[in-house]
């Protein structure tokens, strides 16, 4: 039986497993820095950063979807970005990707969202397809920016 619910600061060890776990599918483990008290404070705090979908299959963890608040000024509404989406590899291929995706349209339509987003890699062509078989477009015209370390502080000082 599959479960989608929000998480509880009781799954903070779920989500650092499983951030781990997706670090280690785009090989990019070296870059984990993320600790239970952090996740635990970012996310159930005082003002959290984002919030977490788990899935589970029996019970067990499957994966997990991380998301955020948004904001679109051509619409005026407020939007989701979703940051991470991961299923595990040996629960992949049963559907629980979409039927996350799925939950995430709902919430999104019941907050008054005007769109749900995220980023692919490019390598990912396995991720690419089965979104745009959902109806994902993709952003081809946007290329995506990032300042952060030593460039963040160096540009907050500025």
């Amino acid at each position: 039986m599959t479960t989608i619910r929000p998480a509880t600061p009781d799954d903070v060890p779920t989500i650092l497993e499983l951030i781990k776990a997706l670090a280690e599918f785009e090989k990019l483990s070296h870059e984990v820095v993320a600790t239970e008290d952090q996740l635990r404070s970012t996310l159930f705090g005082e003002r959290p950063a984002a919030e977490v979908l788990i899935c589970e299959v029996d019970s067990k963890p499957a994966g997990f979807a991380l998301f955020f608040t948004n904001y679109s000024t051509f619409l005026a509404k407020p939007g989701i970005y979703l940051e991470d989406l991961f299923i595990k590899p040996d629960m992949r291929s049963h559907g629980l990707g979409k039927k996350m995706l799925i939950e995430l349209a709902r919430i999104a339509l019941a907050r008054d969202c005007g769109r749900l987003e995220w980023s692919v890699l490019d390598w990912n062509t396995r991720a690419r397809k089965f979104y745009e078989e959902l109806g994902a477009i993709p952003m081809t015209e946007w290329t995506v920016h990032r300042v952060t370390g030593s460039a963040l502080t160096s540009l907050a000082s500025l």
